[in-house]
């Protein structure tokens, strides 16, 4: 008798058997629902590692059903060493939204790309893989323009029009090639899979509309749109037992900052004797040569200035940070600290990435500074913080 499956079924609080294919719990495998899509433009899926063994993953469900589509992932830095020896059409595109990508809708017959690369991940993932695959910089970019809100309801979106990785592909192919049959029948599978995770008794769905709930306290620019938000964070210069530097005097050292509305990424070093001190640079994760091209603070303040804009609200999460601008002269526009708001009595006050943690918000802080890291934390907070509001409106 075969006893593969039944040793990992009878032990006590096993996990539940899976699907290899759709890595779904048994009960829920759905791969028979997925077609089989005779697709004629190449799909090349570049895939944060992170989501590669994700349960409700929707690149595995595209890679599955199109005959024409690679899926291509690993650790950054060999993704993007195979990436850069990779062969490419001299028509290939990246689906990825921004100022100067182009309407995939508005292109005329002969300048559609016959092959599409797409990011799958977070959108925190996607920008990691933008910046650390330099070759993806290089490709034409190409944009979508929703109708419609997405159905990827069981997982968080950065807005009601973002669209899963499944979703964005079926909708590229009906612009690409509109006779291709079966992508329907793909958006369909995706449906029954949301569905029949919503619907299924163990479910953490409900748990998680419960756990959203009690809000009290969003201020008001972050409730519509983040069009003129910056979301900031900031180091500041070296402290400790043998320099006991009053904080209301402290300066900062290295500033990020991000404009949701746009994308626009703000990054500047400072100019400080503790950078001198490598045990100090070793706990931000900064070198020597991220100082090569600090500045001074006259000249930081200058910089930030021309940043901002007359209608920015600066967020930051604790009020040191908001205090380092201040030191400086440099609180230019209004400031909201998000420390304040208390999003869940369970999850504690603890430091930004303990609050990240507890609430279960993907952020992905890569191999990059401390302040890149928790910059990408306070803005998964945000986003949070917005979608929560929303759905218990």
């Amino acid at each position: 008798m075969d006893t593969s499956f039944q040793t990992a079924a009878t032990i006590p609080n096993s996990p539940p058997l899976r699907c290899v294919r759709c890595f779904r719990p048994q009960e829920l495998c759905f791969c028979a629902a997925i077609p089989t899509i005779d697709n004629q433009t190449e799909l090349l899926i570049v895939q944060h590692r992170r989501e590669r063994f994700h349960a409700f993953n929707s690149a595995r469900i595209v890679h599955q059903s199109l005959q024409r589509c690679r899926l291509l992932v690993d650790h950054t830095p060999e993704l993007a060493t195979r990436f850069a020896s990779m062969p490419l059409s001299d028509r290939a595109g990246l689906l990825y939204p921004g100022a100067d990508a182009r309407l995939l809708a508005e292109l005329p017959s002969n300048e559609r790309p016959d092959q599409l690369i797409i990011l799958d991940g977070t959108w925190s993932h996607a920008k990691t893989l933008m910046r650390d695959l330099p070759r993806l910089q290089m490709l034409p970019r190409y944009r979508l323009a929703p109708t419609s809100p997405g159905r990827y309801r069981i997982r968080r979106e950065p807005n009601a029009q973002a669209l899963s990785t499944l979703e964005a592909t079926v909708a590229a192919l009906r612009l690409l090639e509109p006779g291709t049959v079966g992508l329907d029948r793909l958006l369909e599978a995706f449906t029954q899979m949301i569905d029949d995770q919503i619907g299924h008794p163990q479910s953490n769905w409900r748990q998680n509309r419960r756990r959203r709930r009690g809000v009290t306290n969003v201020p008001r620019c972050l409730l519509g749109d983040l069009s003129n938000i910056v979301v900031a964070y900031g180091e500041q210069e070296r402290g400790g037992p043998g320099e006991q530097k009053d904080a209301s005097l402290r300066l900062p050292v290295y500033w990020v900052a991000e404009r949701l509305g746009s994308g626009e990424v703000f990054q500047c070093a400072i100019e400080s004797e503790s950078v001198q001190d490598e045990e100090f640079l070793n706990r931000l994760r900064l070198q020597r040569e991220d100082f090569r091209d600090a500045v001074s603070i006259e000249i930081f303040r200058r910089r930030w200035k021309s940043f901002l804009g007359p209608s920015d609200r600066v967020v930051v999460y604790h009020q040191s940070t908001a205090r380092l601008l201040r030191n400086i002269d440099a609180a230019l526009v209004p400031s909201m600290i998000l420390k304040s708001v208390k999003v869940d009595p369970q999850c504690g006050r603890g430091t930004l990435d303990d609050v990240v943690r507890s609430l279960g918000i993907e952020a992905d802080i890569g191999s990059d500074s401390r302040a890149l890291g928790r910059l990408a934390n306070a803005i998964a907070l945000v986003r949070y913080l917005q979608e929560l509001c929303d759905q218990t409106a």
